[in-house]
């Protein structure tokens, strides 16, 4: 290939990407406009620019160098979405940690993390003691505790007690020059955020991402949410999930709105929407039932529609078709913390009765993704697009992570043969779509051949007006080799039986996938939440194999031991 000349790379032509750049522009740009709202807090983007540039001030004074770690405990505040900029402003890394983690986690994840600070809510300032009581006292003692007091209200909560020698969030801004000169990424490819798994599998890790991957994913959220400079955005999802799924750029990047809210509840989204008229919010499928159940929403029709995307399994139909009637458009996504996030989304379509029509079926993969497809993980051969044949749904992007921190052996087989491996099922529709059947751990094929999708009947499952939450794993089957068993916790004060619930599923699966037993009871979770399915699968080995003709287990059910 001939060699163009007179070309150069300088920095006139090229600037390492980061999403830094959002907040300096909306502060030149929208200076005026409001960027945080908070209760009876308030801020405009000039605001904004000039506390993240305070706290970046800070935190270079207290000796954070380049690549050094910030932790932070907390809901979805002011100060957590400030982090988010000024943390990276002063070259070091943020690290938002999960605020149901249990003291043991944290101090684990701490000491991984070799925090230098850690900014916590007062709300979670026991928790985070308690967790500084597991580490050696020297790295306790080195880790400076900045704590963050409620102003949502105009003046400082002191409900709870602080540590004396803790030092408050808003008094170290206030130390903060505003003329501080940003420590801008030497690469791109610099860590900017470390956000850890859920753990549902095991110990949670922590997938770090760079400057670059989120600068691209946040243009990319704008693209399929369909943003704009109008945008008011409801923090309803977690900001320590997935960087706030990267929402926290995006906003910024457009100028628009963000509403932050310390606890969701069904009154403050509905009184969100109608005092500042909210564009988007997202989350995990709860929030469906939360707006559904609401006993006001009947009577609050909103005046214009809201976007609102979910990350996980559907709710029962009936419940989706409640939330559209009320004025929301509801879209579904399939991702993951190691893809930033959102990988596929799909918009759910009603008809003229407000019905809703699912083809199950996911999108095409976002503008910034460069290949989504389900291949073999041996051969490495993309699979027919048959919309039959099962295998791993395998990632490439821009828009990965660098790796999981301190573990290169987990990072070295998370991307094996050049793509990222997802550990799920998926199959190829004939128009290219992709379409995810299970977990590859969870996934139960019988000897008959049939892939049976326990994320499908699981869905089923939560449909029955008695479920609260439920869990399919395979059970040993004389028979079939593998069966599935419901692990199901009833709603308080609600009862049904074993037959009731494979009846429930026998009209709406296909016979191979209706369980063959049901089990009630409390279903395991670790300290975020997430159902352990490796320990149901070790109960549903210990009942031993499903006898040939048995359909049923034991009538009888209790809440609160499992039974079977």
């Amino acid at each position: 290939m001939t060699k163009m000349e007179g070309l150069v790379k300088c920095s006139a032509n090229y600037v390492p990407l980061s999403p830094i750049s959002f907040l300096e522009r909306a502060a030149f740009v929208y200076g005026d406009k409001a960027s945080i709202i908070y209760g009876n807090t308030r801020y405009s983007w000039r605001e904004t620019h000039g506390r993240c540039l305070r706290l970046a001030s800070v935190l270079s004074q207290m000796g954070l160098k380049r690549g050094d770690v910030v932790a932070a405990l907390a809901p979805n505040v002011p100060a957590l979405y400030e982090l988010y900029f000024g943390v990276p402003m002063a070259g070091a890394v943020l690290s938002a940690l999960n605020t149901r983690l249990d003291a043991p986690m944290l101090a684990l994840l701490l000491q991984e993390l070799e925090a230098k600070i850690i900014c916590v809510d007062y709300q979670y300032v026991q928790i985070v003691l308690k967790a500084l009581e597991l580490i050696s006292p020297a790295k306790a003692k080195s880790l400076f505790l900045v704590v963050i007091r409620d102003s949502s209200q105009g003046a400082f909560s002191t409900t709870q007690e602080v540590p004396q020698r803790s030092l408050d969030y808003d008094r170290l801004l206030e130390m903060g020059k505003h003329d501080f000169e940003i420590v801008s990424p030497i690469d791109e490819c610099d860590p900017i955020t470390v956000n850890y798994t859920s753990g549902s599998t095991g110990t949670p890790k922590g997938a770090v991402y760079s400057h670059r991957a989120v600068y691209l994913n946040s243009i990319a959220q704008i693209f399929r949410f369909e943003m704009s400079a109008k945008t008011v955005f409801l923090w309803t999802v977690d900001m320590f999930r997935c960087s706030g799924w990267c929402f926290t750029w995006a906003v910024a990047a457009l100028g628009g709105t963000n509403i932050c809210l310390r606890n969701v509840t069904a009154k403050a989204i509905f009184d969100s929407i109608f005092i500042h008229k909210v564009t988007h919010l997202c989350g995990a499928p709860t929030i469906l039932n939360i707006i559904a159940e609401a006993p006001f929403a009947s009577h609050r029709p909103l005046a214009t529609k809201v976007d609102l995307m979910i990350a996980g399994a559907l709710p029962p139909l009936e419940i989706l078709n409640n939330v559209h009637k009320l004025g929301f458009n509801v879209s579904q996504a399939y991702g993951m913390t190691e893809a930033l996030g959102l990988v596929t989304v799909r918009s759910l379509e009603f008809d003229q009765y407000d019905r809703v029509s699912i083809k199950g079926r996911d999108e095409l993969h976002n503008v910034v993704m460069e290949g989504v497809d389900v291949k073999d993980p041996t051969t490495m051969r993309s699979m027919p697009a048959d919309g039959k044949t099962i295998s791993e749904v395998m990632l490439r992007s821009n828009t990965m992570m660098l790796g999981y921190l301190k573990n290169l052996q987990g990072t070295q087989d998370a991307f094996k043969n050049g793509w990222y491996g997802t550990r799920d099922l998926g199959v190829r529709d004939p128009d290219g779509h992709i379409r995810i059947k299970d977990r590859a751990a969870n996934a139960i094929v019988n000897c008959e051949g049939n892939a049976i999708s326990t994320l499908e009947i699981e869905a089923v499952l939560a449909s029955h007006p008695a479920v609260e939450a439920t869990a399919v794993v395979g059970r040993p089957d004389e028979q079939l080799g593998e069966s599935p068993c419901a692990f199901v916790k009833l709603k308080e004060g609600r009862t049904t039986s074993s037959q009731d619930i494979i009846e429930f599923c026998g009209v709406r699966l296909p016979n191979y996938m209706v369980p063959g037993s049901v089990v009630f009871g409390d279903l395991p979770v670790n300290s975020t939440g997430k159902i352990l399915k490796f320990v149901l699968k070790e109960k549903a080995k210990d009942l031993g194999s499903l006898c040939v003709g048995l359909t049923a287990v034991k009538q009888e059910r209790t809440t609160s031991k499992f039974c079977y």
